[in-house]
């Protein structure tokens, strides 16, 4: 696969969108009828009223182009609301590569963060919409504006178009002979302030290193060597502008000076006096105009839409299909179950190895885990051995470097998202919250919940004072006046309503107090389905049917009482844990 090309891209981006293209194409033919009509009435009210001694004839046809100037004026108004049908799409499909080319290049194998990749998305990203929009603008403003100036002089005198439009070609093939050129510089000068970018971002993040060694007039040196570089290239692209200026006097002014030229010999030859100015309007009031936003508009917005689309893309995933910033989807083999069949188990791990890059250490490796259908389990270990890992395994949202992790008897590899997301539901430490209603918060992963269900959730997960607080369930919630345990809680109870077989909770409850979260879990405990809970106190591993303990060396897998007698690290954990030891739960909480 290659990566698409800027040209690809812009027309893909054009094609898709053909309607709201027709209708910029349509409302810039109403915004061209005055550049169309302007020189013929201009004529006719000079030749057939004003030397003619007839006044009100002449008021009258300068009337006519009045009406026709309001025309294209209310039209203008309409190509801007399809021009941003066209634009503000493109914009989010070119932002969704840049994120996703960011996070591949963080995410693979022997990867790093980009640092780059803010810079695009934000200064860059702004460029490109802003570019795309205006290239659009200028583009169609010279082929309508231009197009109708000539056929209007073709209708008032075919010989004035002729002399018009040699220089006005002169003056384009100048342009576009040193457009290359110009794109070759605008390319260095965005690619030098990315490498400034970097540089500095690399400075800043190490400042306390190179402070230490004594190495500041040496950063600081690398850094201005970048600076420099970025503004040779902003020097070198304020000189091209001479080329602009040039093909503006070639194919802009000359054409005026022509027509004023053979202004006697065209009267000689039977041109009326209102046919000389109206050509001249034509000439001065469209084609000069026309060429000159077209050329300033690519020479300026144009290379830069071009070469700041080209660095995006160069960073972004490789595509060959019509959508380049659609990632690609995974094709099931099959629709998952709704939950386990033919007892196949709710979870089955084999041989699973990840680690962070090709050279560092494996979070995980060989690694084996069975889970029943309805079984219980916690997972605890130190501090950053790998059990946030192995939670976003489990749900499909990162892929093993070997062995396969296998949901319901089907291989999560396998499944499309849509589907892996009716398996399971992951409640991370951080709970998202949206602006909304309370109740539209809690359906969010099963719609049709009715009031009655929600109202028995929030009693089963100790929430009934939350929403009270609130206002009930149809209170407006804002995510940043609620607390960080309320949002957990709100995404506790989100999770228990979803309608997924397994819930993995991955330190969700880290907020909630040792008795709401008792609370919490043992809800989840009873609901139909299997439980794996990252671990924060260690009263959720005693109410857990089995512990998973990580150390960083083999994973051990037992009862409370069976990890106190076999794993050091469990017996570790167990005495960090300062607070009180809530009793394992007994036959009659469990679930039903």
């Amino acid at each position: 696969m290659s990566r698409p090309s800027v040209r690809r891209v812009t027309w893909w981006a054009l094609r898709a969108r053909r309607r709201d293209l027709a209708r910029l194409c349509g409302w810039s033919l109403v915004e061209a009828l005055p550049a169309l009509l302007a020189g013929l009435l201009v004529a006719r009210a000079v030749d057939q009223g004003f030397l003619a001694g007839r006044l009100l004839t002449g008021l009258a046809w300068l009337a006519v182009l009045a009406v026709t100037v309001l025309v294209g004026a209310a039209a203008t108004g309409r190509t801007y609301r399809s021009l941003g049908a066209v634009v503000e799409p493109f914009r989010d499909e070119v932002a969704a590569r840049v994120v996703g080319g960011a996070l591949c290049e963080a995410t693979r194998a022997g990867g790093r963060p980009d640092s780059a990749a803010v810079t695009r998305l934000t200064h860059q990203m702004e460029i490109v919409r802003d570019t795309f929009a205006g290239l659009l603008m200028v583009t169609r403003g010279f082929l309508f504006s231009a197009g109708a100036a000539l056929l209007g002089l073709l209708a008032l005198a075919p010989v004035v178009a002729a002399l018009a439009a040699a220089p006005l070609l002169a003056g384009l093939v100048v342009f576009l002979a040193a457009l290359p050129a110009m794109a070759g510089h605008q390319r260095a000068y965005v690619r030098a302030g990315e490498q400034l970018g970097q540089s500095a971002s690399v400075a800043l993040a190490g400042h306390r290193d190179v402070v230490a060694c004594g190495a500041q007039a040496r950063v600081t040196s690398d850094v201005e060597l970048w600076v420099s570089a970025q503004a040779a290239a902003e020097r070198t692209l304020a000189r091209m502008a001479v080329i602009r200026s040039l093909s503006l006097g070639i194919g802009g002014w000359l054409p005026l000076v022509v027509v004023l030229s053979a202004a006697p010999w065209l009267v000689e030859r039977g041109l009326t006096a209102g046919a000389v100015l109206g050509a001249l309007i034509y000439v001065s009031t469209g084609l000069q105009p026309a060429l000159h936003t077209l050329v300033q508009g690519l020479g300026g917005g144009g290379l830069r839409y071009a070469v700041t689309l080209e660095n995006i893309l160069r960073a972004g995933p490789v595509s060959d299909g019509p959508h380049p910033t659609a990632p690609a989807a995974r094709t099931p083999r099959a629709r998952p179950p709704a939950g386990p069949v033919d007892g196949s188990p709710a979870v089955e791990v084999r041989g699973l190895t990840f680690g962070y890059g090709p050279r560092a250490r494996p979070v995980l490796e060989n690694f084996s885990l069975t889970l029943a259908d309805g079984e219980h389990l916690a997972v605890v270990g130190p501090s950053g051995v790998g059990k946030s890992t192995l939670a976003a395994l489990l749900a499909g949202l990162v892929p093993p470097q070997a062995g396969t992790v296998h949901l319901a008897g089907v291989t999560v590899a396998d499944v499309a998202p849509a589907d892996l997301a009716r398996m399971r539901v992951l409640v991370p430490q951080e709970a998202y919250v949206f602006t909304g209603s309370l109740a539209d918060n809690l359906r969010y992963l099963r719609p049709e919940a009715d009031g009655d269900l929600l109202e028995v959730t929030l009693a089963a997960l100790g929430a009934r004072p939350l929403a009270t607080r609130l206002g009930g369930l149809d209170a407006r919630v804002v995510p940043a006046v609620l607390s960080a345990g309320e949002r957990q809680l709100v995404a506790a109870i989100r999770a228990w309503l979803a309608p997924a077989p397994l819930v993995v909770l991955d330190e969700a409850t880290c907020h909630l107090d040792p008795v709401l979260e008792a609370t919490v879990e043992n809800a989840f405990a009873r609901r139909a389905g299997s439980l794996v809970v990252i671990a924060h106190r260690i009263s959720s591993a005693l109410r857990a049917d089995r512990v998973l303990v990580l150390d960083g060396d083999e994973p051990v897998v037992g009862t409370h009482e069976q990890l106190m007698a076999r794993s050091a690290t469990y017996r570790a954990l167990v005495g960090c844990w300062d607070e009180p030891v809530a009793l394992p739960r007994t036959a009659a909480t469990r679930r039903s």
